[in-house]
């Protein structure tokens, strides 16, 4: 059950992980009437979090404790795994809380975090919610949300994802989340190729690559994301949005996986 203040209004958050996301997703809590609890292994990232609201916490085990919702968005699976395995973290959740892993750690990592949690604290609700976008949507509310996880975790979870999300899509057990990432993310990795090449093909044939912007403007080839990209690409801005390491290791993982089902040995 969401714990409440006296007005019955506003559930707590405890938001661990406060850089260009979590900061977003603290201020729209924090927005939205939520109290929110934030932490950072940088003490100085939460300084203006303070200012817009939220209540700092000196310990990850401080965030958490009397939280109905947890939400890790830390950089990589293993400093999830430090921050909430290597001390007494697991061990402050409040029975029936959730724990939402909305940071993109890689589906191997989610599965052996899951299972983890489960064996320490099996009353705990694991949810695997990746996010789709980047600062902007961050900053706007407007992340596509790909929750999966327990279903009784939804209506715990609903105030804090409104309040971040444009859409919230709930595909089944903890897991699911990470592997629609990973085919989003390879969608989206294919329309940004596609960009490239039309602007070398562009360049090679002495087209000015600003024309093709104003040729598909409007219509049905007009995808945001990819007009966005090919404006950072003709202003030269290549600079990496997303770490691909983890990434690519799972998408090989999973089309072999995919590859030994389908075909004879």
């Amino acid at each position: 059950m969401v714990d409440t203040d006296n007005a019955g209004k506003r559930p707590q958050v405890a938001v661990l992980g406060t850089g260009i996301m979590g900061s977003a997703i603290a201020r729209n809590l924090i927005a939205a009437n939520l109290r929110t609890t934030v932490w950072d292994r940088s003490p100085s990232a939460t300084s203006p979090l303070s200012d817009a609201g939220a209540r700092v916490a000196r310990s990850v085990d401080e965030a958490v404790h009397g939280a109905p919702i947890v939400i890790t968005m830390l950089p990589t699976a293993d400093v999830v795994s430090a921050v909430m395995f290597d001390g007494e973290v697991t061990q402050a959740f409040s029975q029936g809380a959730v724990w939402a892993q909305m940071g993109t750690i890689g589906l191997a990592a989610t599965t052996e975090i899951a299972s983890q949690l489960g064996k320490l604290r099996p009353d705990v609700l694991f949810v695997d919610a990746p996010v789709s976008g980047s600062k902007g949507p961050a900053e706007t509310g407007q992340l596509l949300i790909l929750a999966s996880g327990p279903s009784e975790a939804g209506t715990i979870l609903n105030p804090a994802f409104s309040a971040i999300g444009r859409k919230t899509v709930w595909l089944g057990e903890a897991g699911q989340g990470s592997r629609m990432k990973l085919v989003v993310n390879a969608y989206m990795s294919a329309l940004i190729e596609g960009v490239a090449e039309a602007l070398e093909l562009a360049d090679q044939l002495g087209v000015d690559s600003s024309r093709l912007a104003e040729a598909i403007q409007g219509g049905p080839l007009d995808a945001p994301i990819a007009d966005a990209k090919l404006h950072l690409m003709e202003r030269g801005d290549f600079a990496p949005e997303f770490p691909l390491e983890w990434a690519l290791k799972d998408v090989n993982l999973a089309l072999a996986a995919a590859r030994g089902s389908r075909l004879p040995c």
